[in-house]
This record gives structure tokens, sequence and C-alpha cells, in this order.
């Protein structure tokens, strides 16, 4: 009974992006991005669980990139969709809001990368899928009435959509949140990170997760050669 806790841990995350996505087409931005955080949540405990029950297989890591492309790659994808179909006035031609689906590409392909790569067990190379679609979540549900307003912010998100795509596949090192030891010592940059998280979540409301993860990868690229 016990193998099947993890995997059914990784279908609610896969549940839940799929419920992300219904809500991000209905232009409920919002509740799209609670979706993917409670994906996000699941997708914590799925990876504990597997460890703490011994129950990993090959299985259970095929379907989470499955169901991790669904709720940080597709999902968020969709938010970008309807942002951009809401401004279609400002393309110069209207199907090219059907480039916000390019992102699920990369996330697929980024996800893919990570199954194959032995150098991520303490950190990342490239942006994490779940940070990508927090930013961008974030992002537009706190800012997207004010990014409607001008074509050169509209056009801002379509570049840095592409931005986004180049950083889930770069060979970037980026710092993961996991502890060796809870001593400062080899843990600075993560404890700079946490404690100046806070005041941009306690100031900036939703925008703030989004320049969390913008801080992130600041941070991630100025200290590489520390990771």
């Amino acid at each position: 009974m016990k193998k099947h806790i993890p995997n059914s841990i990784t279908c609610l995350n896969l549940i839940s992006g799929c419920i992300a996505t219904y809500w991000a087409f209905c232009g409920v931005w919002d509740t799209a991005l609670l979706f993917i955080v409670i994906g996000a949540v699941f997708d914590f405990f799925d990876g504990m669980s597997a460890r703490l029950l011994g129950v990993s297989s090959p299985i259970g890591k095929e379907l989470d990139s499955l169901a991790d492309d669904i709720t940080f790659g597709f999902a968020p994808s969709a938010i970008i969709f309807d942002f951009l179909k809401q401004g279609a006035e400002m393309l110069p031609w209207h199907y090219l809001c059907y480039l916000a689906f390019i992102m699920a590409a990369f996330s697929a392909l980024r996800l893919a990368k990570f199954n194959l790569d032995e150098r991520q067990a303490m950190g990342f190379i490239g942006l994490p899928t779940p940070a990508n679609a927090l930013f961008w979540g974030a992002l537009l549900v706190g800012t997207g009435d004010w990014l409607l307003s001008s074509p050169y912010l509209y056009y801002a998100v379509l570049v840095g959509m592409f931005v986004s795509c180049y950083l889930l596949v770069s060979e970037i090192p980026m710092f993961a949140l996991k502890f060796k030891h809870w001593g400062w010592r080899g843990n600075e940059i993560k404890y700079i990170f946490l404690i100046t998280c806070i005041p941009l979540l306690a100031f900036l409301g939703i925008s703030g997760l989004a320049a969390v993860i913008a801080w992130y990868i600041i941070l991630s690229v100025a200290t590489k050669n520390r990771n």
C-alpha cells in the first residue's frame, strides 16, 4: 500500500495543474496561481514521502516530470496566453498569443534534462520549473492590469517570457534551499536570500512573490562560482 502513496501525491500535483489551467483559460488568474501553489506543495511532499518510505521508483520519476510540466509548464503558459489574448490589439498578428505555449515546451525540456543530469543533487542547473511558474503567476496576478496599460510593457512580457525559456535550459548554476547543516558557514547565500525575502513579500504582496523569484535568479547568477 505504502508504495502507492508518493505516486498518489504526484497525481494530486497533476490534478492541481489541470485545475490551474482551467482557471487560467477562464481569466481567473488568482485562482490559477492558487492551484499552482497547491501543486507545488504536493510536488514537495511526493519526493519527501518517497524518500521516507523508501519506495522511489523509475515510474514515479517519470510521473513526477509529467505532473510538473502540467502544473509548472502548461498552467503558467495558459496564464500568459490569456494575458496576451486580452491585449491582442497590441500585437501585429493576433495569433502571436500562442507563443505563450513555447514556455510549456521549454519546461518539458528542462524537466527531461533534470532527470538525466547528475550534477543537481544539492543545487540546480538552470531555473527550476516551479520557480518559473510562480514568477509568472504572481507577476500577472499582481501587475497584469498595469502591464496591459502600455504596449511597451506588453512587449516586455513577451521578451521576458523568452528570457525565462532560456533560463530554464541554461547552464547557469542556481542554489537550492537544501541544508546539510543549519550553521551559517556554507549556507550564507541561502540565509541571505531567506532574510531578504521577508520585506519583499511584506511590502509587495502577491507581486512580492515574483520579486522573490527575480531576486533568486539575480543572487544565483551573482554567486554562481560559490554554488
